[in-house]
Order: C-alpha cells, then structure tokens, then sequence
C-alpha cells in the first residue's frame, strides 16, 4: 500500500455512453485495477468537517491551500454481505496546494480507525510515517473541532497504467450518492443519488505530466475538465445551499446532466 504520494487529478462529468467508447479506447493502453477488475469495487467514505463548515467552504471559495479528512471503507461485492463485515479503515488526509493533490494515510483496524478521526491516538506500534500521519489526524481534528459530517458512496471501474505509463490512474465513478445521517461507515443506511445513475464523474491521476495518447483520447471524446467535489455536493444538497459542487461545462445548467445546485457566495 502506497501511503504518501503527490499527483495532479483532472475530473470529468460524463454520459454512460461516452464511458463506454473510452473504457473500450482504455483497454489498449492500461490493464483493470487488480482490486476490481472490470467488475469495478465499492468505495465509502466519511467526511469529517468542523462545525462551521469549513472544509467545504475552502472548496468552494476556491482556496489555493486546503485539507481534509476523511475514513474510507472497501465494502467489496455486493455477494459478501452487509457493510458489518468491513473490519479495516483508511484514514486520509487529503491535501491540495495549487494544483497538486497530496494524500496521506494510515489503515486501521476500523474501530480504531474511527477513534482516531475522533483524535484518540491508536495505542498499538505504528511505524514512524504512520505515526507522523496519526499525529497531523490528531491535531487536526483538535484544532478545528472536526465531526462526522457527511458520507459517500459509489462504484468505481478502475485503469491503472502500464510500463511506460507509471502513476497513471483512470477512474469512473457511478451510482454517486451520501448521506448526512447514520455517520458510520459500516451502518447500512440509505444513500440519496446527487449524480443521475447514467452518467459518471471520471478521474485522470498523474504523477507528473499527463502521456500524449491521453490528451489525444480526452480531446478525441471531447471532455471537457470540470471542478467536482462529491464530498460539497453531498453538504450542499442536504442543506438545499445555493453553491455549485459539480461545476457545469459552459451552456449548463446542471439539471440538463443530472446535477444539482446554482452559484453564490458564502453567507
């Protein structure tokens, strides 16, 4: 597992039918995620914010420098059972400056994961980079009185690059939804849908510059970047805000793709 790592990430909202000619463009220059396969897996993750909000208005006001934490589960195939058999947890911090994206992360076990975001330091042996990350959890929570907020949930279809191509990460995400109640990652809540189940928010994860062939494939299936944060959309929709967290290609208004919200500035 990969615990630290800086990389650039261009997102895209996209149709089900754009997805398919891209993942058929994809299949000849990048291999499935060996943890999905062209099955794809689960993801959850909880968000945590303080009480004014201010990891989300950092997002939103644009802040050059922002940070966040989150818990994030692999539920795995629907065929495995509930959520109540998830025994592990990934605390993140994830970190933006300018237009490099940082994460740090530890695994837990998952009640110790949650203790942790809670800013209960683990009192097993951690390793000095795992201990360093659990330390900056910690304070974080601390200073900025951090909570549960805000949970997501989706199924991601996964590229990963090949020889000439390492670093590179492809991503689809579909059936997006969150919750702002039941703030456990393995309870098994209902998740209200922000994103309509036909289209898609497609990531491009790069360690340094992105490979020729594709910028060729995004400019040949005309995608056009857009600002995306599920963690915003999921606040703003549960509190009927006045923002834009799925940013619109010019001449949209948001409904026409199955996206929600207007633009304001904070209150």
């Amino acid at each position: 597992m990969i615990r630290r790592f800086n990389r650039y990430e261009l997102k895209y909202v996209l149709p089900a039918a754009d997805v398919e000619r891209i993942v058929e463009d994809l299949k000849t220059m990048t291999e499935p995620d060996t943890h999905g396969g062209l099955n794809g897996y689960r993801l959850l993750s909880l968000y945590y914010d303080s009480p004014a909000l201010d990891c989300f208005w950092a997002k939103i006001e644009g802040l050059k420098y922002r940070r966040k934490l989150r818990l994030r589960i692999y539920p795995g195939p629907e065929l495995e059972g509930g959520l109540d058999h998830v025994t592990e947890g990934m605390v993140e911090i994830k970190q933006r400056m300018n237009r490099t994206v940082q994460k740090r992360r530890l695994k837990l076990p998952l009640e110790e994961a949650e203790q942790l975001c809670a800013g209960i330091m683990p009192e097993r042996e951690l390793d000095d980079m795992d201990r360093q990350v659990a330390s900056e959890v910690q304070y974080m929570v601390r200073a900025m009185h951090l909570q549960p907020t805000c949970i997501t949930a989706y199924r991601r279809q996964a590229f990963v690059g090949g020889l000439y191509d390492a670093g590179l990460r492809i991503t689809f995400d579909t059936h997006v939804g969150y919750r702002v109640h039941g703030l456990k990652v393995n309870l098994d809540a209902k998740n209200h849908l922000f994103l309509s189940p036909d289209w898609s928010i497609m990531e491009v994860k790069v360690n340094d510059a992105i490979p020729d062939w594709v910028t060729s494939l995004l400019a040949r299936h005309g995608c056009q970047m857009r600002r995306v944060s599920k963690y915003c959309a999921g606040v703003a929709m549960s509190k009927d805000m006045d923002v834009i967290p799925l940013a619109m290609a010019p001449g949209k208004d948001g409904k026409e793709d199955g996206l929600y919200g207007r633009t304001t500035e904070r209150s």
